[in-house]
Order: structure tokens, then sequence, then C-alpha cells
């Protein structure tokens, strides 16, 4: 198949449709009727028109609990995007990545990081913002990182590239090794599936999940104490 820019406006419009229904799904709870018109990108600057204004949530601090884990999430995290890249709630993403953590002894704490979407530099931003020194950095798409204050932004711990491929279970097992730095055990790495076929069939709508997180920064604002009810 020849790929030019036609085919790739009807890709980008038809991944643009499903998320409209995905996302309209999740929050009636009901299946979104089908529409036979495909959205255009046409005129638009921005993918969400409205951005969303965190001037009135208090600022993350560091943290001084030694025990404390922070979880890092994406500036469009169960606000503009509800789901990962996979369609798995975010709501459980971090349900899990939490109760991961709570197995290991550990003590949870979720920010929100609205100077950055690069997900390494988020997961580094919630290590510095922890007690212990140990972060998560989750992005909206799926992507995950754990990371620690001291070492280079693309030095980590832990990556989790490859966000259509992850479970609940891995999402909770991430929680656990992010735990177990904190205690200084030894910590076997998490296998990741390997599919060479992830990226071109997924490519599209990372890039668009992508921007749309990009576009919620408020690098003035920086990063904020988030638990969304």
């Amino acid at each position: 198949m020849q790929i030019n820019e036609e085919l790739v406006k009807q890709i980008t419009n038809a991944v643009l449709s499903q998320m409209s229904h995905t996302d309209s799904s999740s929050v009636s709870g009901t299946p979104a009727a089908a529409s036979s018109t495909v959205p255009s990108m046409a005129g638009r600057d921005r993918i969400n028109e409205e951005k969303s204004d965190y001037s009135g949530y208090p600022r993350a601090q560091r943290g001084t609990d030694p025990k404390e884990v922070v979880i890092g999430v994406g500036a469009a995290f169960q606000r503009e995007i509800t789901r990962t890249i996979c369609n798995i709630p975010l709501d459980e993403v971090l349900k899990n990545v939490k109760a991961g953590i709570e197995e290991e002894g550990m003590i949870p704490r979720v920010v929100k990081i609205l100077d950055t979407s690069d997900v390494c530099f988020m997961a580094l931003e919630a290590a510095k913002l922890s007690g212990s020194g140990i972060g998560v950095g989750i992005q909206s798409k799926g992507t995950t990182v754990i990371h620690q204050r001291d070492l280079y932004p693309l030095s980590n711990l832990e990556l989790f590239p490859q966000a259509p491929l992850m479970t609940l279970e891995t999402y909770r097992q991430i929680g656990q090794n992010a735990a177990k730095y904190v205690k200084g055990e030894q910590v076997v790495p998490i296998p990741c599936t390997n599919d060479p076929m992830c990226r071109p069939k997924y490519q599209v709508k990372a890039a668009i999940m992508h921007i749309a997180e990009t576009e919620q920064l408020d690098p003035e604002v920086g990063a904020v104490e988030w638990e969304e009810k």
C-alpha cells in the first residue's frame, strides 16, 4: 500500500473518530452512536478546544516521607484522555500502580506533571518530588517509566515503551518494583512483550494522543497534587 498525505489524513480522521466515540462511551456508560461523518481537523488549531485550568490546584511539593513513591501522570490524564492507547481505563491503571506500591509497604502519592509530556522527564520530576527519591511517570497513552532522582533523564531504572502491550498486571508489577527500589531490595526487571508491528499499527493514534497531552501543558503551574475523583 502506498503511503501518501491523503492516506495519512484518512487514518488520522478515523483515529480521532474512534477516540471520540470511546470517550463518549466512557462518560455516559453507554455505547456511542456510530457516525457516518468522519471528523475533520481542517481549520482547527487544537485537538481539544478547551484547556483544563489547574491554577487553583495545590502545587506539588517535595515529600519528606522516606517510604513515599510519587506517581507523575500526564497533563491530559483522566481529563482529556481517559483510556490508554489500548483502551485500558486510566482510573484502573492508577489503581493498580498504587496497589502494587502499597503491597510492598510503601506509600503512593499522585501528582500531575504540567511542564513536560516526555515520559522520562515526567518520571524524573516525580522522583525529585518523592520523599524516597523514586518516582513513576505515566503518559496518558500508557507509556511508563520508573526513575530515581539522581539519575540523568534517559538513564532510568525501568522503561516500558510499548504501551499497546501493557496490561493491568504489568502496571501492578511496576508499582511493586518501584517500591522494591525504595526498600533497596534486589529487583527483577519486569518482562516486556515485544511486537515489531506495534509501532506502525499504533503510530497515528500515539501521535494524536501525544499532541492532545502536549497541548494541555502549563509550565507556569508546573506540577500539582492530583487524585481525580
